[in-house]
């Protein structure tokens, strides 16, 4: 079987963002997808807003020329996103609609409707089962799989859970409806280093679960309450917090692979990924703040296959660095764990051909 074919369009953020949008656009176009769209498919755009205060998410403005070949096929496309598992701005569909506007997804800016995927609180959601090794359904958000064709736009991050965020960690991760996000994370369980805890209580406002309380010198964690969502780890200043990662992101890879898998099987060749290497961040685009980027910017690269499209990514960022691993660098995290077991169970392939486009 011959390697997956990735395409690159080299862009950086500083462009205009005219420029950027006739890149992704022909990066989109390379892909042959959009000849695979039939008039009145109902085709998902799956893409992150961007919590509130982040800016490295994928503008609305650099999706232009990508949205505008779409809708020249079918009048029913959309962009959209699931809520999150843990309590913020995107944690209902009233409230995530809303940041969605603010950060520019209106339906006047992109000619697009924004639909939360799982509905007004997350429970609107469709459990596709076969039998994998670490999952035998998964619960994913209802609009996706009542989708015809879905375009995963995901920027490229690292991330403190899964090392890396990309084309796997969109649809198996972002296509999950809150159940299955709490699924996922069902094998993390953080713990306290009480020698390290400052006491200083900035974790507690930031638990959803209201998980962690206060003892004497130092915060608990209680593990009956705990959803492993990883959000105090990110807040701990004092590095006090820490995950088994060695066992813990692995799994949590591997059921992330797993899920990504049965929104594809739905989808049956009219699926496409984009991944966005510009302002590459430690953090994931659920962080409420502005963040630092730990390269320089890349493209925009393109492919049919998710598994393919993010080795690519990582190989990239590797390359530019020299060598050095700027994910790993960020959370020592062996990322490579969704890419091997999504290749074995034929989510995708690693190998792929690279096709630079000028």
């Amino acid at each position: 079987m011959s390697p997956s074919q990735v395409y690159i369009v080299r862009a950086a953020g500083r462009e205009p963002a005219e420029t950027v949008a006739g890149k992704v656009r022909t990066a989109y176009r390379a892909t042959g997808f959009n000849d695979r769209l039939a008039e009145g498919d109902f085709a998902a755009l799956k893409i992150h807003f961007g919590e509130n205060n982040n800016t490295g998410y994928i503008k609305p403005a650099w999706l232009a020329g990508l949205i505008g070949d779409v809708r020249q096929k079918t009048a029913h496309a959309f962009l959209t996103d699931s809520n999150t598992l843990y309590v913020g701005r995107r944690s209902n569909s009233i409230d995530h609609l809303r940041l969605a506007w603010s950060h520019g997804f209106t339906p006047e800016a992109t000619g697009l409707p924004v639909i939360i995927a799982d509905g007004l609180i997350g429970r609107d959601k469709l459990e596709p089962r076969s039998v994998q090794a670490r999952t035998a359904s998964s619960k994913i958000a209802g609009a996706i799989l009542d989708s015809d064709a879905l375009i995963g736009l995901a920027h490229v991050t690292g991330h403190v859970q899964t090392g890396l965020g990309a084309a796997i960690k969109n649809i198996g991760m972002g296509c999950a409806s809150r159940a299955g996000k709490l699924d996922q994370h069902s094998v993390t369980r953080p713990r306290v280093n009480a020698k390290q805890c400052r006491d200083c209580g900035v974790c507690l406002s930031f638990c959803p679960a209201a998980a962690i309380v206060q003892a004497e010198g130092c915060v608990v964690i209680e593990p009956a309450k705990c959803i492993g969502c990883g959000e105090c780890l990110v807040v701990c200043k004092a590095g006090a917090i820490k995950m088994k990662w060695d066992e813990d992101s692995r799994c949590l890879q591997e059921k992330m692979a797993e899920y990504a898998h049965r929104v594809l099987s739905h989808f049956q060749g009219k699926a496409v990924f984009i991944n966005v290497l510009i302002h590459v961040t430690r953090d994931c685009d659920c962080m409420a703040r502005n963040q630092k980027p730990i390269a320089d910017d890349i493209g925009v690269l393109a492919s049919l296959d998710p598994v393919a499209i993010d080795q690519a990514a990582a190989d990239l960022l590797i390359a530019q660095a020299g060598g050095g691993d700027p994910l790993r660098a960020g959370y020592d995290i062996d990322w490579s764990d969704q890419l091997a077991h999504g290749e074995a169970i034929g989510l995708g392939r690693r190998a792929y051909t690279l096709v630079e486009i000028s």
